[in-house]
């Protein structure tokens, strides 16, 4: 495969790298990753069957809030991404907490063509709706896990609700998020995710939805409403 230097937005990474100082701040523009980190940590691990041992690729791992998670639960963790300053960031904090992982700074396509099946698990967390072709990075997250592994991904659904509460909301009148964080464009609906998934090797086998309560401020994953922020678990074909 041809390496897909188009699949990186440089915009959308130097959003990211202007904050990244402020990545391990639970109180900063990163409060919300922080929040929901343990529900999607503890979704990932019951997918996987738990994360003790598991060789576990974290792509678009930013500052290496959920690497380090994995890590702390067991894992031999390696996080990716394109931005500079948030992969510093990672690494800097490792030396600070003592948690091994392994930060590169690469693309998903390349790392799928040096190391292909070579993963128990990938993550791909709130990082499709970042990229000019998300189809791309779910091929790609395909074709690194071993047969048999788990892939799990997390994007935002496309439509009016998801409009009001994650970009509207969020970011212009409750400031969750610093404004401009989200295209609503690039949002993506269960389906489309879906009909990229399909042509891989990845099967669907879970759909979870996650939701925010305004007055206590707190997350839950419910797989009965996918409106908003929405996860979903893949497994490669162990037969693949």
């Amino acid at each position: 495969m041809t390496e897909t230097i188009h699949n990186v937005d440089h915009a959308e990474i130097s959003k990211f790298e202007e904050l990244a100082s402020r990545w391990w701040d639970p109180h900063s523009e990163f409060k919300t990753l922080h929040d929901i980190n343990p529900l999607r940590l503890d979704y990932i691990e019951r997918g996987a069957g738990g994360l003790a041992d598991k060789r576990i690729l974290d792509v678009g791992c930013g500052g290496g809030i959920l690497s380090e998670s994995m890590a702390l639960r067991g894992a031999q963790v390696t996080g990716i991404d394109m931005g500079a300053m948030p992969l510093r960031v990672a690494e800097l904090h490792t030396l600070e907490s003592g948690v091994e992982v392994d930060y590169r700074r690469v693309t998903v396509e390349t790392l799928s063509e040096e190391q292909p099946g070579s993963f128990d698990v990938v993550t791909c967390m709130e990082m499709l709706e970042h990229v000019p072709h998300p189809a791309s990075v779910v091929d790609a997250c395909a074709r690194l896990v071993r047969p048999g592994g788990k892939v799990f991904f997390s994007t935002l659904n496309r439509n009016p609700k998801a409009f009001l509460m994650a970009v509207i909301g969020a970011e212009y009148v409750m400031g969750m998020l610093p404004r401009g964080t989200h295209d609503y464009a690039r949002f993506i609906r269960p389906s489309e995710l879906d009909a990229w998934i399909r042509p891989t090797e990845l099967r669907t086998v879970d759909l979870m939805g996650m939701t925010y309560q305004p007055l206590t401020r707190t997350y839950r994953l419910d797989p009965r409403n996918l409106d908003v922020n929405y996860l979903v678990t893949c497994v490669r074909e162990p037969h693949a």
